[in-house]
């Protein structure tokens, strides 16, 4: 009996350290957080790491950034406390010694192809791609997205781009991305500044504007001045924010609605003010308010929460409040990509305007009066999209888990 008792309690101490590790949760990395001067990619990383959290609770994650700077870290620890966030070379090399799978998170194209290259090289684990807009046609993206477990589009022009040339990963969908999800609130500025500015819950809508091009020699430290976007930029801004304004004279003179004319990335408070503000007439400026500064996703999301709804050009607001019920209208033109077309895709097509088709213009200001004017049809419309998103994300999501957990 002592010899037995011996070998049993020896073969138990062997295969304990395999035990453990089969018991141990999964390990993720997300490659994530593309850039802080917009409140849009920030929103990338609260929103996937909220829906696995959701759907992989006992999954540890740690987080691989581009930037977390300008008090995004902390907006994000303050949500997820248990997340663990890379930071530097030791940190980057434990993980790939460490984790069992790479996400890389959703985003406006194959972001950090490199690193997958790297993981996928230096580790031969698996990886996925969750929820990017695709266009590249260089063989190192297609090969990649070939070899991942799973690669998730944005917009299914994206889907079937890839498809067309010659992504043949064994799962390949389109699913909303992961922005949609996002529930980071700062309700005390959000309602210290609505205070403020006199502006009531579901009595004002929100409007963003933007130039054609992001101006990042303006606001991102590092990048030169491109005179050709800058020219495409001033010819071309009010022909494409003239509807906008023109929807909020009417939105005012025809309801009781205000408007917040806010920022979705750090340029847009001075094109705001100069093609909106300024041009405003005299009896419509006092129920029009300008944000003069930018905000981060938190304040920005608990703001428009407490709106009727957004209209404007940019599509990261429209998506997280589309993700919380609230109606969104998209005006979109050649230089952001296929991603707004997800707008199609997720039922929403009455509320997409493409500004180079000039047909389309005149559908802007009846689409945002008839939001303003019947908030209840157009927050019905938001929940349906919405809830097509949640479905379309938890089908995702169970794939993620079932094809991220070690075997």
């Amino acid at each position: 009996m002592d010899r037995r008792h011996f070998l049993s309690s020896a073969i138990l101490a062997a295969i304990a350290p395999v035990l453990a590790q089969e018991k141990r949760a999964p390990r993720i990395v997300l490659r994530s957080s593309w850039q802080t001067v917009n409140i849009g990619d920030i929103a990338h990383t609260p929103g996937v790491l909220h829906l696995l959290e959701q759907h992989l609770p006992e999954a540890e994650i740690r987080l691989w950034p581009s930037s977390v700077s300008n008090g995004v870290e902390e907006m994000l620890m303050k949500r997820f406390p248990k997340l663990k966030i890379i930071n530097g070379r030791e940190d980057i090399l434990a993980a790939l010694k460490e984790c069992d799978f790479l996400l890389h998170g959703s985003g406006p194209g194959f972001v950090a192809k490199k690193d997958v290259a790297k993981w996928a090289k230096e580790t031969g684990k698996p990886y996925g791609i969750y929820c990017i807009t695709y266009a590249a046609k260089d063989d190192e993206s297609r090969d990649l997205l070939s070899g991942a477990k799973f690669v998730y589009f944005r917009d299914s022009v994206s889907l079937k781009f890839a498809k067309d040339h010659g992504v043949t990963s064994a799962l390949m969908e389109f699913c909303p991305e992961g922005s949609f999800a996002v529930d980071l609130r700062n309700d005390a500025a959000a309602d210290a500044f609505l205070q403020e500015h006199q502006l009531e819950k579901g009595k004002f809508l929100c409007c963003i504007p933007r130039y054609r091009n992001t101006p990042y020699w303006k606001i991102k430290k590092g990048y030169a001045f491109d005179e050709k976007k800058h020219a495409r930029n001033e010819a071309m801004k009010e022909h494409d924010l003239a509807p906008l304004r023109e929807a909020i004279v009417q939105v005012v003179k025809q309801t009781e609605m205000k408007v917040l004319v806010c920022p979705e990335d750090a340029s847009q408070m001075e094109i705001g003010k100069e093609m909106l503000i300024d041009k405003l007439p005299a009896d419509v400026k006092d129920r029009v308010v300008w944000r003069p500064n930018y905000w981060l996703t938190d304040e920005a999301l608990s703001t428009y929460v407490r709106s009727a709804g957004l209209f404007g050009a940019e599509m990261h607001s429209p998506i997280m409040c589309i993700g919380n019920g609230i109606p969104a209208i998209v005006c979109r033109w050649a230089e952001q990509t296929s991603k707004g077309l997800m707008w199609r895709d997720i039922g929403l097509g009455e509320w997409l305007f493409n500004i180079d088709e000039e047909s389309e213009i005149p559908g802007i200001l009846p689409a945002v009066l008839a939001m303003a004017k019947d908030p209840a049809a157009a927050k019905a419309k938001a929940e349906k999209a919405r809830d097509l998103v949640n479905e379309l994300q938890r089908k995702s999501m169970a794939k993620v888990k079932e094809l991220s957990t070690p075997a």
